[in-house]
């Protein structure tokens, strides 16, 4: 077996220079600046989005109907049970690179580098799936005001607009969600402690729109769009039933990804054994209870079947109001929303690769810090330009599918990696330890597995597609590159 599928000692890997430098040695690294509270924000900017905003829509019109709120209570209790794993591992582990960085100190560099490439599905593909509907949102208020942008460029080539004259053509690319995704990158680069001020304060906002929803839509709910609560399935496995609901889940997993997003900051953060698991934990528990009672809400005010083919959800069940000023006002926090969950999956995106790069696994340019921003600022750049490409050219449905299931698998991974690390590395030191022994994590990894099983084939297929390019250039360039495999030698 090669050597490279060996993990390094777990006490050997904290002190080795190409994972973190010392802050004193002059070399540019990361700056240590985010608290408890910054990280339970980061969780609550990067959960709350897509998933709730959009992803709702639809899983309920494709998959469950009004029992996407079941979806979303079986999605939250597999994510307690890998969100406890990532709370013992961020704690202990206190490095830029989450999932992929656990993997690598428990599994070994191959697994850390399939973890690692597939996390580029879980950040950069779920923040094109945030800008597409980004996008939707802000063409849904610019409407409202009178203002009409070209239909073909609010669309990908995969979709149909309607011209003015009534022709329906295919899309050229959507531009708004190119310029937020560029306008977010740009912030990334000018400084961690910036982007996470601005962060919280579109939290507050975001919190503020979710409770003015749940405020004023619950006398507007029409009970007859609960009936039936779990539509019939048609025969078709993931449509309606209970098949459904647990294909439902699978789908807006996406939604909780987080806390996973939270876990990258740990080599940024001031005390990371005592805040990650505060960030991570707190940050979840809070995302719960709001989207059980948001979707319930949504789901009253219109019908699941009118959500189909909806990337904005939100707007459509407002308008069942009376109230002009709140469409306007839930609008615009959606779409302060959405800017914060691209910031904070675009900031984990870079830091996996940052700790990739600083492995050998990739190029160097991935690890180079700006020396006066201390931002990796030429990967941010690249995810820009990645980013950008995805969701211009394509629609959010695939998107979403695609990073729902990059999530689960990081998640199993984890999960599995905090057994492994009790045998191999007992003597270390754990402020937060997941109660019960083994029987949590797996937990974690058995409701993420039936969760990845109730996706479709063709969203496999991608998956496989993925990690065989990704193995190609591990094959290619990692491997040969490995500073662990050059320090074996």
């Amino acid at each position: 077996m090669p050597d490279t599928l060996h993990a390094p000692p777990p006490s050997a890997l904290l002190r080795r220079k190409p994972i973190i430098a010392d802050e004193g040695s002059g070399e540019a690294t990361l700056r240590r600046s985010l608290g408890p509270w910054q990280l339970v924000a980061l969780g609550i900017g990067a959960t709350i989005g897509a998933g709730l905003f959009s992803l709702t829509g639809i899983a309920a019109s494709e998959n469950a109907g009004p029992a996407v709120v079941l979806s979303f209570i079986i999605a939250a209790i597999a994510c307690g049970f890998a969100g406890m794993c990532y709370s013992e591992l961020a704690g202990m582990i206190p490095m830029a690179g989450s999932a992929y960085t656990y993997s690598y100190m428990t599994m070994g560099e191959l697994a850390a580098w399939i973890i690692g490439w597939d996390l580029v599905l879980e950040y950069a593909v779920g923040a094109a799936t945030v800008g597409v509907s980004w996008s939707s949102y802000v063409v849904s208020l610019l409407d409202q005001i009178g203002l009409h942008l070209p239909p073909r460029l609010l669309a990908s080539p995969f979709q149909t607009v309607t011209l003015a004259d009534g022709h329906q053509v295919a899309g050229l690319a959507n531009l708004p969600a190119v310029v937020v995704v560029c306008a977010v990158s740009f912030l990334l680069i000018r400084g961690i402690s910036e982007s996470a001020r601005v962060n919280a304060v579109i939290v507050v906002i975001k919190l503020a729109i979710i409770a003015a929803f749940i405020a004023f839509g619950l006398p507007f709910i029409n009970s007859a769009n609960y009936t039936p609560f779990v539509p019939a399935n048609d025969g078709t496995f993931g449509h309606y039933g209970a098949s459904g609901i647990l294909r439902a889940a699978g789908t807006i997993f996406f939604a909780y990804v987080g806390f996973d997003a939270v876990s990258t900051a740990a080599q940024e953060t001031r005390n990371p054994s005592r805040d990650m698991p505060i960030g991570i934990l707190g940050s979840l528990a809070i995302c719960t209870l709001a989207y059980v009672c948001f979707s319930l809400v949504m789901t009253g005010l219109v019908n699941y079947r009118a959500m189909l083919g909806d990337a904005a959800p939100v707007a459509t069940a407002i308008n069942v109001t009376p109230f002009s000023w709140l469409k306007t006002a839930i609008k615009l926090g959606i779409i302060c929303g959405y800017t914060s969950v691209m910031l904070v999956l675009l900031l984990g995106q870079s830091r996996v690769f940052y700790a990739m790069s600083r492995d050998g696994l990739l190029p160097p340019v991935f690890s180079r810090v700006h020396p006066r921003l201390r931002t990796p600022w030429l990967t941010n750049l690249f995810f820009m330009a990645l980013t950008s490409v995805l969701c211009a050219f394509l629609p959010i449905s695939e998107l979403g599918h695609m990073t729902s299931i990059g999530t689960l698998l990081a998640f199993v991974m984890v999960c599995g990696g905090t057994m492994i690390l009790r045998r191999t590395a007992p003597e270390m030191e754990r402020r937060f330890r997941v109660p019960g022994g083994p029987i949590i994590p797996i937990l974690g990894i058995v409701s993420c597995g039936v969760m990845m099983v109730s996706l479709d084939g063709l969203t496999w297929l991608r998956l496989i597609v993925w990690l065989a390019i990704g193995l190609a250039i591990y094959a290619g360039y990692g491997r040969r590159h490995s500073v662990l495999r050059h320090a074996r030698r």
